[in-house]
């Protein structure tokens, strides 16, 4: 189908006011770089989410799913098809031990939300970036804690629309990831387990992990969050901490710039955007990094974030 027919279909079924062509995403990323979408539609929910999916696969256009842009780099050339950026959804208790959250939901209102209703489990992710569908996504971890092990049940979404509801067992979740990277299947909500307890104890325990963030991570600083996956305690050298960022540390890495690219001198496993920095630029300072690492240590670092688009 010619792309203009395409456009004109987008636009019919998904809303004219809320698609555009040529959408630059680096604004919509935490890494501020990148290129263009093709086509973008503003999902304003897991409904919406759904819609997009829908006609996309009716009109064979390829589709990316953008939530709160963390974790990601977008090519410098852009993304090619339909980019559905999810943002915002519904939160609700579903069972006196569960709470419900679309996947556009950001994780720090949803820590908001349970703790203003006395509710815990999810504070430890005060200061989370991203939304529920990228923590799922990866199974984000913070201090030794998995996201996946509050989870009971998700519904997702295959690139052909079917849909499914499938329990925690079935996700396949280990460290920084999940079954969802291997199937391309898409996150429409996901069920945390919950329990009371007393918001002031709540608000203490997020307000401490959000302090423990701002003291060993680049916040004021633009990137997309830890670059590289941590290694396994076998990989790493002995008396060395299985950590991507000591790594890096130890290699004498951090400050090293390619372009308006860095390594960030808080914490070696985030690359910082300096203002102006390509994706290029990035990318090539993440293989940099990899490759030093590899030949100092014998130890072949694997890709935390994703790549979104052609490099």
């Amino acid at each position: 189908m010619p792309s203009e027919e395409v456009a004109r279909a987008l636009g019919s079924a998904l809303g004219a006011s809320r698609l555009r062509r040529q959408a630059p995403l680096a604004p919509l990323t935490t890494f501020r770089a990148g290129g263009a979408a093709e086509w973008l539609f503003e999902a304003r929910g897991s409904a919406d989410l759904l819609r997009g999916i829908e006609v996309a696969c009716e009109l064979g256009v390829s589709v990316t799913v953008l939530g709160g842009g963390s974790n990601v780099l977008v090519s410098d050339r852009g993304v090619s098809g339909l980019v559905v950026r999810v943002h915002g959804g519904t939160i609700e208790v579903v069972r006196p031990d569960v709470v419900r959250a679309e996947s556009g939901v950001m994780v720090n209102g949803l820590v908001r939300w349970t703790i203003t209703r006395g509710l815990a489990g999810l504070e430890r992710w005060a200061g989370t970036p991203g939304t529920v569908g990228g923590a799922v996504y990866g199974n984000a971890h913070f201090e030794g804690e998995l996201i996946g092990d509050r989870v009971r049940t998700v519904g997702l979404v295959a690139r052909d629309g079917a849909r499914r509801e499938i329990a925690r067992a079935e996700m396949e979740f280990g460290y920084d990831c999940s079954r969802l990277q291997r199937t391309g299947e898409i996150l429409l909500w996901a069920d945390f387990a919950i329990a009371r307890g007393d918001p002031a104890s709540l608000r203490a325990g997020a307000r401490s992990s959000l302090a423990l963030r701002k003291r060993t991570q680049p916040l004021a600083s633009a990137s997309a969050g830890c670059v590289f996956r941590n290694p396994t305690s076998a990989q790493v050298p002995p008396g060395m901490p299985a950590s991507a960022g000591a790594l890096i540390d130890a290699a004498g890495l951090k400050d090293r710039a390619i372009g308006r690219a860095r390594v960030s001198t808080t914490h070696g496993n985030f690359i910082v955007n300096d203002g102006g920095a390509s994706a290029s630029e990035i990318r090539s300072l993440v293989s940099l990094c990899r490759r030093v690492v590899a030949e100092r240590f014998g130890v072949e670092l694997r890709d935390e974030i994703v790549y979104l688009g052609e490099f």
